[in-house]
């Protein structure tokens, strides 16, 4: 199947700026934490949480490479994909007129997540990096209902507001 849609460049807006230097701050401050703590790091760290989080599985100290190798890897895939909106999902048929603002509202919504995934991959980083040092560092009992609540809310939310952006 052949895309038709137009290609056309979104720009940026200030809010696009912020989101972007937000998640690279992130990134950077996740890869200095990782790298400064290292060498402190004991050979056997805490590798995976319950939902109370309590620690469940260890492993070598070198599997905090992991999170931040995937959170990098995950923001780079994620941006590139927004340099094309017109391949993008979308519950309408893009024209010419209504273009701009899908595609904004697309790109958006895409950094917004990819924003969210670098917060929650340094957090998880920040909490293996804490528990390592005999922190008791809890996630607490609402981390795991918040992610799935906002995983679930969050695209209600961004449904019916796309479909007002389009009436």
């Amino acid at each position: 199947m052949k895309n038709e849609r137009p290609r056309i460049k979104v720009p940026f807006e200030a809010v696009d700026i912020i989101i972007e230097i937000a998640s690279i701050s992130l990134l950077i401050l996740m890869w200095c934490y990782c790298i400064f703590n290292y060498t402190e790091l004991p050979d056997t760290i805490a590798t995976h949480f319950n939902a109370a989080g309590v620690p469940d599985d260890y492993g070598s100290k070198q599997t905090i490479w992991m999170i931040p190798i995937i959170a990098t890897a995950m923001y780079i895939g994620l941006f590139i994909l927004n340099k094309y909106p017109h391949i993008h999902n979308y519950m309408i048929n893009i024209t010419e007129e209504n273009a701009l603002k899908n595609y904004r509202f697309s790109t958006r919504v895409l950094r917004i997540v990819n924003f969210l995934c670098v917060l929650l991959l340094t957090y998880v980083s920040y909490a293996i990096i804490e528990s390592a040092f005999g922190k008791r560092f809890e996630l607490g009992s609402w981390f795991v209902p918040l992610v799935i609540g906002f995983s679930i809310v969050l695209p209600i939310i961004l449904l019916v507001y796309m479909k007002k952006l389009n009436k």
